[in-house]
């Protein structure tokens, strides 16, 4: 008698793990982790790039590692899991049309950013804006002189 109940608390147990161990081999696990790297895509300052597509290359990938949309606030997020340069193309479309970037991410050995590449207009603006305004000066003395001259030639006539 002492076999079988001993047998039939057994069977109840191996019944139990079996459908605990299915139910539990359904479920969605979870871990919220603060690393990785995020970066912001948009337009202008207040003018997020929302739900643009993007395609994320690790290091010598010729596949995407990641294939996304950014969120409504223009941020995307990735964990790299190796060193070196990190290559996001990212697509959005706003009133103006369609535009497309390409951003290089160097991330370094403790999976940390190292450095990244920024707009040619970013790095170069106070060049840019110091030769726009040589031209425009440059525009508005040739225009002053031209209607000088111009001026001139009329009182010869």
């Amino acid at each position: 008698m002492k076999k079988t109940k001993m047998a039939s608390k057994i069977l109840w147990l191996m019944i139990l793990f079996t459908f605990t161990s299915v139910a539990w081999s359904h479920s969605i696990h979870y871990d919220v982790q603060q690393k990785g790297v995020s970066v912001k895509i948009f337009y202008a300052e207040n003018n997020p790039a929302s739900y643009s597509e993007y395609e994320l290359f690790g290091p010598g990938d010729q596949e995407p590692h990641q294939i996304g949309r950014t969120d409504k606030n223009g941020f995307l997020s990735f964990l790299p899991d190796r060193a070196g340069p990190w290559k996001i193309k990212a697509w959005g479309e706003s009133s103006h049309g369609f535009h497309g970037v390409t951003i290089d991410v160097n991330v370094d050995q403790n999976f940390q950013v190292q450095s990244f590449s920024k707009p040619l207009l970013a790095t170069h603006t106070k060049l840019i804006v110091g030769i726009s305004l040589i031209l425009g000066f440059f525009g508005v003395y040739a225009l002053w002189k031209s209607r000088k001259t111009l001026a001139q030639k009329e009182e010869k006539r």
